[in-house]
């Protein structure tokens, strides 16, 4: 039987936000068929909350893209500071993998550390992270990955990466939020 080639996909990342900033933080997703760009979902989440999930859950069961995406990936497993997304409520909610990538490999001791002394349910986002498993290298990214196979992870970063190492519908989350938020995009995803 012929592996399910998946095409169709929600990116997301966050919009920069100041360092003392308090309150919501803007979320874009960017929703590909293959590789053409089909539309964008935004919303809010607060800072260091535990809403993510269920906020990225809504924007996509709620779009007129919901019945069509195949996946959901994420420009890390943190949005908005230490908003964790819960990738298993997310996966179970939409019955979706969900690819998380990073360009780094962040130091998950320091990580670890900053949720548990300094994050409300500190201990709880780093549940999810520790079960979720370790990053893993993947076409010069890292990624964490449920609901799909490692190579199938590599083959959706190898399709989607078009303009370096970062998957099309994570940098254009990326560069939109990035544009809302500063009047213009800029930086790397």
């Amino acid at each position: 039987m012929k592996e399910k080639r998946l095409s169709n996909v929600a990116g997301f990342d966050d919009a920069p936000f100041d360092r003392g900033h308090q309150g919501s933080v803007p979320i874009v997703g960017t929703v590909y068929a293959d590789l053409r760009f089909d539309g964008v979902l935004v919303g809010e989440i607060e800072k260091d909350g535990s809403d993510s999930a269920r906020k990225l859950g809504d924007l996509i069961a709620g779009s007129r893209f919901a019945e069509h995406v195949q996946f959901v990936m994420l420009q890390g497993i943190a949005f908005g500071g230490f908003n964790v997304v819960d990738v298993f409520a997310l996966h179970r909610r939409l019955g979706v993998p969900v690819l998380a990538v990073s360009r780094k490999l962040p130091d998950m001791e320091a990580v670890k550390n900053a949720l548990l002394a300094q994050v409300d349910h500190g201990r709880k986002k780093w549940q999810i992270i520790e079960q979720l498993g370790a990053m893993e290298p993947v076409e010069n990214v890292y990624v964490q990955r449920l609901g799909l196979t490692l190579e199938q992870a590599a083959a959706a970063i190898n399709r989607f990466s078009i303009h370096g190492n970062i998957p099309e519908p994570l940098r254009t989350a990326h560069l939109i939020a990035t544009a809302l938020e500063c009047g213009q995009s800029r930086g790397n995803p």
